[in-house]
């Protein structure tokens, strides 16, 4: 009967491919379903196979590659249209925005999806249903990932390995495989229910299930192990820094006035709550005083000074002006109470579109600009240092940025915090926010730190040095999260991507010997 249905091509290449790639959305946060991948890749790894098959009779109208290309487009179409549709939304607070609204939800999930396209071309000619194609199909998925993931300014979300962003067990490996090796594993886990398929006896299915599944319960030892060990270890650490995390729940708003501004402040005063004398690290978020850089927010500098003692550093999102570049950069600052920068970040990671304008002379013509307030781009920042104050040694990352691994490799080996603020109200009520925390769990664990994370309307959170949440605000909720947190110093971190390469090539070796020896 299944036979049947798989013979129309409406179904096999553009129907099913499509559901399959749309509900993989289920995998990630919020939903955690992270089961359903055992059915999906499994049965998009038969797909492939059985239009191989197939091509030369039943689909014979084009070329078979033709057929790799649209089953690979359309899975992908899916899975990003359920996945990143709320990028949307950041088009929803200008109305001259709103005309690239249908282009967005159709053209960026379309230029996505040919990853997963050139992917399925490339392998999808050499897989049969055998274990040595398992490993194949796993390699070329992982390795479209790592691609997506560094070219034309990289866009690494959703990635398989996220699906497991709530089993912190699971995940306690990234610290030593780093995430893209990681995610290779991930895929090859989501995998194994393909044996079931291949053209082996049930004995061999037995045995290469039962490996599979004692690999998988390796993993889960393990990371309760260092879990476990991580609670005895922090016991031992003398050195914390009392936190404060503000999350404000500010409605996002343009061309704010001058009384507005102070009522910001007076707000962000009171969620904070300063206790006098005490040292304390006061986390704002990104853009809490909207398009106001920081020489316009002096008009608030006796509030800081009533409210702050010399005990107490503040650190938030503003913009700043550079004479040398005639622009501002996206920075996050550390200020005292007399609203002095002692230390600044500058954003190295532009959203494309919502904080610099590609081809911006071209577009001005016709009345675009980036989706953030104001008419000119962001300025793009060069590598910079860790924040470096008292005893702390900050990674500091702006919204965006927290979704790459990159930064965290490159970082000082002695940092000890990583800090993320942003402004998750361009996501809207939609699972955006949740898929950007996610990220948070991951970069915690790769740097083996505490991650401190301060959103406007998205999930404001503590995150300890194993992914762990300590404690957290929900989206749209405002006020404080204070904790004492320690300061742990790892040079124990994956600092790059030689592990993955080790095993992709492991991967394409273990395919080309089963080949040679007639078992492909």
């Amino acid at each position: 009967m299944i036979e049947s249905y798989l013979k129309s091509r409406f179904i096999t290449l553009y129907f099913l491919p499509f559901i399959l790639g749309s509900l993989t959305v289920f995998s990630f946060q919020p939903f955690n379903f992270t089961i359903i991948n055992f059915l999906i890749l499994p049965i998009c790894f038969y797909l492939v196979v059985y239009i191989k098959k197939k091509s030369k009779s039943i689909y014979r109208k084009r070329p078979f590659r033709i057929n790799f290309f649209i089953f690979g487009t359309t899975f992908g179409f899916g899975f990003y249209l359920s996945g990143i549709h709320w990028i949307v939304n950041s088009l929803t607070f200008d109305n001259q925005f709103a005309i690239l609204i249908p282009i967005a939800l159709i053209a960026i999930p379309l230029f996505l999806s040919l990853f997963f396209s050139v992917a399925i071309l490339i392998s999808a000619p050499y897989l049969n249903l055998n274990i040595s194609s398992i490993f194949l199909f796993s390699g070329f998925l992982a390795f479209s990932d790592f691609i997506r993931a560094k070219i034309l300014t990289g866009f690494p979300w959703n990635l398989w390995a996220y699906s497991f962003s709530s089993s912190t067990e699971i995940i306690q490996i990234l610290d030593v495989f780093g995430l893209f090796a990681f995610n290779l594993v991930s895929i090859t886990i989501f995998m194994i229910p393909a044996i079931l398929f291949c053209q082996i006896n049930k004995v061999k299915k037995f045995i290469s299930l039962s490996i599979a599944f004692f690999l998988l319960l390796t993993l889960y030892i393990y990371g309760s192990h260092s879990i476990n060990k991580n609670y005895s270890d922090q016991k031992t650490i003398k050195e914390k820094i009392n936190i404060k995390i503000i999350s404000p729940n500010f409605k996002l708003a343009y061309g704010l006035n001058e009384d507005e501004i102070q009522n910001r402040m007076q707000k962000l005063v009171r969620y904070s709550d300063p206790a006098k004398n005490i040292e304390t690290l006061f986390v704002w978020p990104e853009g809490v005083f909207s398009g106001y850089d920081f020489d316009e927010i002096q008009i608030l500098k006796e509030k800081f000074q009533k409210n702050f003692d010399k005990e107490h550093l503040i650190l938030f999102g503003v913009n700043t002006y550079d004479e040398k570049g005639k622009g501002f950069y996206n920075s996050l600052v550390i200020v005292n109470n007399q609203l002095e920068i002692l230390r600044e970040y500058k954003k190295q990671k532009l959203v494309p579109f919502g904080e610099f304008l590609p081809f911006e002379n071209f577009f001005n013509k016709f009345g675009l600009k980036k989706i953030t307030e104001g008419h000119g781009s962001f300025l793009k920042a060069p590598e910079q240092d860790n924040l470096v104050i008292k005893n702390l040694n900050i990674l500091p990352l702006i919204c965006y940025e927290i979704i790459f691994t990159s930064l965290v490799q490159k970082s000082d080996k002695n940092t000890n915090l990583i800090i993320n603020i942003s402004e998750d109200g361009w996501f809207g009520n939609s699972v955006g926010p949740y898929q950007h925390f996610a990220h948070g769990i991951f970069r915690a664990i790769e740097q083996n730190s505490f991650l401190l994370r301060s959103t406007n309307k998205g999930i404001s959170a503590i995150i300890n040095n194993k992914g762990e949440i300590v404690k957290k605000l929900n989206t749209y909720e405002a006020g404080n999260i204070e904790l004492e947190v320690p300061l742990i110093k790892s040079n124990n971190k994956n600092k790059n991507d030689l592990i993955f390469f080790i095993l992709l090539i492991t991967y394409i070796l273990v395919f080309n010997i089963f080949k040679k020896n007639g078992k492909q």
